[in-house]
Formats: C-alpha cells, sequence, structure tokens
C-alpha cells in the first residue's frame, strides 16, 4: 500500500459527534469526478479486518477483570467490590466477573488477549475530553479536528485511487470524530436498510445527480456536500445489496449490539471492501448503585461478542479479524458513598482473534499499592496499541497517521503480520 504522509488537523475548539451538515466546517479541495467514475485499488491488508467495540461512558475494569486475591481491592471497596466465591479464576491474581462467563471460553481457547492499565499521561476524567483523546489519537495537551481511523481512510488516498466511504463503517446513527479524516471520512448507519431507503428518497437522489456535475471550486463547502452526498448514496446501495445476498442463521442475542456484530459478520461473509467496523455500547458511567446496571451491561457484551466470535469461527472468518474493545477510562479505586464509582483513569483494553501471540494477560495486574491521585497507573500507552494495528495488522504507516511513532506490542503473531 502507497504511504501518504499525513499531518493530523488540529484545533482549537473540540469536534466530538457530528451530521452530514457540521462536517462542512472541515471542507478539503473538491475532488472533480465523481466516487462512481473514480478507479479503485484493492489495498494490502491482505483481507485483515479490523472490529472496534467501544464501552462508553467509563466502563469499571477493575470489576470486570478482577484483582480477586488483592486485599487492597477488598478495603478500597467494602460493599461495590465481586465477591471471592462469585469470580471466575483466571489466574492466580485475576478473574472474571460472572456477568462476563461467556467469554470464558474465548479465554480458555486463546483468543483473548488483556491489556492491564491502558491510557495516555495526564489523563482527563472529563467523559467528552477523554473520549476525543482516544478517537484522535492526540496527546492531552492537544486538540486535533480528525479522527485516527479517518486519517488512515485518508492514507488510502493517493492522485490516482480514492477509497470507498465503506472502507470504514461505524454501527451508530452519527459519525464519530475516529473516523472522520481530512479528506474522507467512513460511514455510519443504524441500519443497512434504513441507511437504503433514507438516501434513496428523491431529495437526495436529485442531491446527487446535481452533485455528479458540480465543479465549482469557489463554493468549497457546497462542493463538498455535493461529494459527501455522492459518497454515502454509493455506500448505501453497496451495504445493503451486500447483507441483503446473506442470511446469517447463527444465533443471536436480541439486544443492540448483538444485531450491530451480527451485521458486521454479515457483511464480513460477503467480502465486503470494508477494513474497520466500529460498534458501541453505554452508558458504563456507574456513579450510583452500580452492581444491577454493571452486571447487565457485561453481559450484554460479553454475550454479543462470544455470539459474534463464535459465528466468524464457524465460517473459518475468525482467523481474519481483530477485535478491540475500550473504553474511555477506567473508575476510581475507592468505591463512593452512592455504592459506586467515579471517573478514573488507566483501564484494561481487549484484543481477541485467532492470530494472538500472546493469550490471556498481556503485562501485569494494575499496581494498587502505587495509585495516582486514587487511580490505576499507565503501563500502556493507548497509542501504542493503535500503532500495533495499523502497521502489524492493516499494513499501514502508524507515524504518519497518529504522528510519530510509538513503541509497538507484540500481541500480533508475527506470522501473519501483514
Amino acid at each position: 500500500m502507497k504511504k501518504k504522509k499525513i499531518k493530523p488537523a488540529k484545533s482549537k475548539s473540540r469536534k466530538g459527534k457530528s451530521s452530514l451538515s457540521s462536517t462542512a466546517k472541515r471542507v478539503p479541495g473538491f475532488v472533480k469526478k465523481t466516487a462512481q467514475e473514480q478507479p479503485r485499488s484493492q489495498y494490502d491488508t491482505n483481507g485483515k479486518i479490523l472490529v472496534i467495540i467501544q464501552l462508553s461512558g467509563g466502563n469499571d475494569g477493575l470489576n470486570s477483570f478482577v484483582p480477586y486475591t488483592n486485599d487492597i481491592y477488598y478495603r478500597s471497596r467494602p460493599k461495590v467490590s465481586i465477591p471471592r466465591k462469585e469470580i471466575l479464576a483466571l489466574n492466580h491474581e485475576m478473574g472474571l466477573h460472572p456477568a462476563l462467563a461467556a467469554l470464558r471460553p474465548l479465554y480458555d481457547n486463546g483468543y483473548v488477549s488483556i491489556l492491564n492499565s491502558v491510557g495516555y499521561p495526564n489523563p482527563s476524567r472529563s467523559h467528552f475530553r477523554s473520549m476525543d483523546i482516544w478517537h484522535s489519537g492526540s496527546s492531552a495537551d492537544e486538540i486535533w479536528q480528525t479522527g485516527w481511523i479517518g486519517r488512515y481512510l485518508d492514507a488510502l488516498c493517493d492522485d490516482h485511487h480514492e477509497a470507498p466511504a465503506h472502507q470504514t463503517i461505524e454501527l451508530n446513527n452519527m459519525l464519530s470524530l475516529a473516523l472522520k479524516g481530512e479528506r474522507k471520512t467512513g460511514v455510519a448507519f443504524e441500519r443497512p436498510e434504513k441507511l437504503y431507503k433514507t438516501l434513496n428518497q428523491s431529495f437526495f437522489r436529485n442531491m446527487v445527480k446535481r452533485g455528479a456535475n458540480y465543479n465549482n471550486l469557489n463554493n468549497a463547502p457546497l462542493s463538498y456536500l455535493y461529494k459527501m452526498a455522492i459518497d454515502s448514496s454509493e455506500s448505501a446501495k453497496y451495504i445493503f445489496e451486500k447483507t441483503a445476498q446473506y442470511q446469517n442463521l447463527h444465533p443471536y442475542p436480541r439486544t443492540a449490539l448483538a444485531y450491530d456484530l451480527k451485521t458486521i459478520a454479515n457483511l464480513i461473509q460477503t467480502d465486503a471492501e470494508t477494513s474497520i467496523y466500529y460498534a458501541s455500547l453505554g452508558s458504563f458511567d456507574t456513579h450510583i448503585k452500580q452492581k444491577g446496571v454493571h452486571d447487565r451491561l457485561l453481559k450484554t457484551y460479553a454475550e454479543a461478542v462470544s455470539a459474534f466470535v463464535n459465528d466468524l469461527k464457524s465460517k473459518d472468518r475468525l482467523k481474519d479479524v481483530l477485535i478491540m474493545t475500550f473504553s474511555e477510562f477506567g473508575r476510581r479505586v475507592g468505591e463512593n458513598n452512592s455504592l459506586g464509582t467515579d471517573h478514573g483513569s488507566g483501564n484494561n483494553l481487549l484484543i481477541m482473534g485467532e492470530n494472538l501471540a500472546q493469550a490471556g494477560f498481556y503485562n501485569d495486574a494494575p499496581d494498587l499499592k502505587n495509585l495516582i491521585n486514587g487511580d490505576v497507573g499507565l503501563q500502556i500507552d493507548f497509542r501504542q496499541v493503535y500503532a500495533t494495528l495499523l502497521d502489524q495488522w492493516l499494513g499501514a504507516d502508524s507515524s504518519q497517521i497518529l504522528g510519530q511513532s510509538y513503541e509497538q506490542l507484540q500481541f500480533i503473531n508475527k506470522q501473519i503480520i501483514v
């Protein structure tokens, strides 16, 4: 794959999720040819696919992967901690929350790698700011307008080829900052048929027709909107046709996350031109009466992911997929007075797949003796994870996409690195 130098865009104002119209504020030069007219190339990922699951709200990592032999954990959480007798032990230090029981067979089969104490220096406890940092790949003292996946999409474009919008897909009604690039953005939808029906209405059809012949370079915002309309229309048709040609009979739970992962599995089975899929589950912001809410969310996550992994495995596609699960921050080590936990920093991050170099726990358990302002300290910078996935799995140039080089990790089997 041709590497393209990209300087991450920066801004003094925060960018979160936005609609189609608001993205016109970030206007590149208009490409004269429409997406239909432009040739497309096969990008050198060797069919490798990345699926990202975001646990929105700040998942309590200490109550997910529990340091059940650590007395500090129980002293810090006399009411919110998970009783030892309920924990599914994974090794002599750490065990699973019982609501994550569906992950146990995946762990036993070597499909799960757990990275402890992942975060970034000078962490923010703001949901919005911390999520922007994770989405953009910036440092805590920088604000960038583009996302790390969006810049990956930009890197696939050159003077002769343009990546389709559906090269990166988010299962959501709004596109996250993570999938917004300077030249290209991913595509977001909740249901393929709903997206196709919406963009097949007369208003959008007429907009696409006008846009195909619109070469007014003096009106860059309008040109960009037309370009986005064309990309969205093409992607909607492509995605709808792909999902319609495959009937997935594998059993999935009746939850929104499970439906999203089943949709992703369908697209993977039909060999869709998509390298990265993005899904989310929330809200993990458990300040009050944490136990019941957290139990339900973890169960929803584990059962949906288990169905997804087993579906891919049954059709011999798990070998082509890595799944990353993250949350914008963890929770504080000590419980609060409302039977919950407050915003923290370092957290665990999961990598799942058939091609792991190091299954199980990748690094040491969180150090509860040496806390930083009541929070778990940092062992792994999240951008090391991004760099590893970009370079080793997707065949990209992480230093150009992330703005600098980061020491890479060794969780991917070297024999299958792109």
